[in-house]
C-alpha cells in the first residue's frame, strides 16, 4: 500500500525502539506496557505497507503473536522471564513471518542462555547473594535486530 521508504522505516523504527527496551531493561529490569503497546500497534501499519492480505496473512499473524505469547507466559510464571518481555517478545512475532518468529526464538534463547550465564558470572564473582535479576529484554532485542538486519544484509544472496 506504501512505498518500500515507508516501510524501511517503519523497521527502522522497530530497531530504534527495541534498542531503546534494552538499555530500560538494563537500567530498570522493566519493559514498560507502553512500549510493548507501541510495537504491537506498529504492526498493524507495517502490515499495510507491506499488503499482507488479511486472510490468511494477517490471521496468521495474529495466531504466531498468541503461540508466543502462551509458550513465554509458561516461562513467566515458572520465574524465568518478566511479563513485559512476555509482551514484547509477542507484539515482535506480529512484525516477523512465522519462520522468521521461530529464528527469533531461537536467537533470543541462545541470546538469553549467553546473557545469564554472564550475568551469573558477574554475580559470583562480586559475592552476591540471592537470585540474579536478568534484563532478558536484551536477549529479545538482540533476536529482533538480527532477524531485521536479515531483510538488509540478506538480499544479495
Amino acid at each position: 500500500m506504501f512505498n518500500a521508504a515507508f516501510t524501511n522505516l517503519l523497521l527502522v523504527t522497530l530497531a530504534v525502539i527495541l534498542v531503546v527496551a534494552a538499555v530500560i531493561d538494563v537500567r530498570t529490569f522493566t519493559i514498560s506496557n507502553r512500549l510493548n503497546l507501541t510495537v504491537a500497534l506498529l504492526a498493524p501499519v507495517y502490515w499495510a505497507s507491506v499488503a499482507l492480505s488479511p486472510w490468511p496473512g494477517v490471521a496468521i499473524q495474529l495466531a504466531a503473536a498468541a503461540i508466543v505469547f502462551v509458550l513465554l507466559a509458561g516461562a513467566f510464571y515458572a520465574g524465568m522471564m518478566g511479563g513485559g518481555d512476555v509482551k514484547l517478545a509477542a507484539a515482535l512475532a506480529l512484525w516477523f513471518p512465522p519462520a522468521g518468529t521461530v529464528k527469533f526464538l531461537i536467537l533470543m534463547s541462545l541470546a538469553g542462555g549467553v546473557l545469564t550465564l554472564l550475568i551469573l558470572v558477574l554475580h559470583k564473582m562480586r559475592n552476591r547473594e540471592g537470585r540474579p535479576e536478568i534484563p532478558y529484554g536484551v536477549a529479545i532485542a538482540f533476536g529482533g535486530l538480527a532477524i531485521l538486519t536479515q531483510r538488509f544484509l540478506n538480499q544479495f544472496a
